[in-house]
């Protein structure tokens, strides 16, 4: 195999996992900002503290979600660079 081009497998399969990445990372920022929000409507949090716990919830489902992506992407990346 010409070690300086990726044939169309390998390529296939780089977007698939950045889509599985992509799609991973979304579902588990959503699930982080729907417990958030649910913290906020069960416990009748009004105010700025809701606006607290809202923002928190939003950046901790931003961070988790980039966390995912960059994890996946990396993973996929040594088992490739592997031979796997």
């Amino acid at each position: 195999m010409d070690m300086g081009r990726e044939s169309r497998w390998e390529k296939d399969a780089m977007t698939v996992e950045i889509v599985f990445a992509l799609v991973t990372a979304a579902v588990l920022a959503a699930v982080i900002f729907a417990v958030a929000l649910t913290l906020v409507l069960t416990l009748g949090v009004s105010g700025s503290a809701e606006r607290g716990v809202l923002a928190a919830g939003g950046l901790l489902a931003v961070m988790a979600g980039v966390w995912r992506l960059v994890r996946v992407l990396l993973r996929f990346d040594e088992r490739r660079r592997m031979g796997r």
